[in-house]
């Protein structure tokens, strides 16, 4: 049925006159009377009673004018709806992130910004490690990625990765830890020996493999005290005086007692990757341009974090 049809008939239920309604939609009077007309055929019903004095609605009429107003206006909310959807102002947008990531201005920024500009978009978020999410992402799971890695991540075809921003990492010990409390900045040579915490395997992925290329290249194989599957029992952990640990710039903002946090001798640098596939939804675009225009100068600048 074409609504055209729908909205004539209605113009001419109000004005009960064929000329006036012409004239009211901007039509000739013929072409209006053998739209209606059309309209009839198709419904196998009258819908007007015709005279040369009068124009009135028949039953069937009076009873098609509320189901005729009713369709043209959920004809008009699917078409702003999808009008809407192709935006990105309406939708789901399913997030990943690295436990670093909502710490990372960027990050947050970006986030805000998205969650103020378009509030009727479902947003869901997911902190997974770096191989999850890139499955996740590959598997139409996730909309985006964000991950960590040192160098550009490995993807299976139809995904991309943009780079968001770079960051020092820094070693966190305790405050009574010998590293602590020197002079220097401790080095990754200076980790021989030490009982180290790390991530597991799978939430670690990417960033162990790098710290222990960088502790061979170092002359020494790390000895790993403990695992963990948070960054809350990671920084645990450390305070508890398990050993030592690696993270991001962005974590030392983190206030917790009795843990230090200690640049390193030589800079190791690790990247966040924003990663999705070729063919972004509207609302992963809408991301991507508000994550991407965030002003990145914060994350270089060093934390002002106390340590409580």
């Amino acid at each position: 049925m074409d609504l055209r049809h729908l909205r004539y008939f209605l113009c001419v239920a109000e004005e009960m006159h064929f000329g006036r309604a012409a004239l009211r939609l901007g039509i000739s009077q013929p072409p209006l009377s053998q739209q209606i007309r059309a309209l009839e055929e198709e419904l196998g019903v009258q819908l007007f009673e015709r005279t040369s004095r009068r124009v009135a609605l028949t039953e069937v009429g009076r009873l098609f004018v509320p189901e005729a107003k009713a369709t043209l206006v959920q004809a008009e909310r699917a078409a702003q709806t999808a009008r809407l959807a192709q935006m990105g102002q309406i939708g789901h947008l399913s997030l990943g992130f690295t436990a670093s990531g909502p710490f990372v201005p960027r990050v947050a920024g970006a986030l805000h910004t998205f969650r103020q500009s378009f509030p009727n978009v479902e947003l869901t978020l997911l902190e997974l490690g770096r191989d999850e999410q890139i499955d996740a992402v590959e598997r139409r799971q996730l909309d985006v990625a964000i991950v960590r890695g040192f160098d550009q991540p490995y993807l299976p075809d139809g995904l991309i990765s943009v780079p968001l921003i770079e960051e020092e990492m820094f070693l966190a010990i305790r405050q009574d830890h010998r590293l602590a409390q020197q002079s220097g900045n401790p080095s990754i040579e200076d980790l021989k020996g030490e009982p180290m915490v790390l991530y597991s395997a799978i939430i670690g992925a990417g960033f162990n493999e790098h710290f222990f290329a960088l502790c061979e290249t170092a002359g020494f194989r790390p000895i790993i005290a403990q695992e963990a599957g948070s960054l809350a029992t990671l920084l645990g952990l450390v305070a508890a005086g398990f050993g030592a640990t690696i993270l991001a710039q962005s974590l030392t903002r983190l206030h917790i007692d009795n843990l230090a946090y200690r640049s390193l001798a030589t800079p190791v640098i690790s990247r966040l990757w924003l990663v999705h596939r070729h063919d972004l939804s509207p609302t992963s675009l809408m991301f991507k341009q508000r994550i991407l225009a965030v002003d990145g100068d914060e994350e270089s600048s060093p934390s002002t974090a106390s340590i409580g």
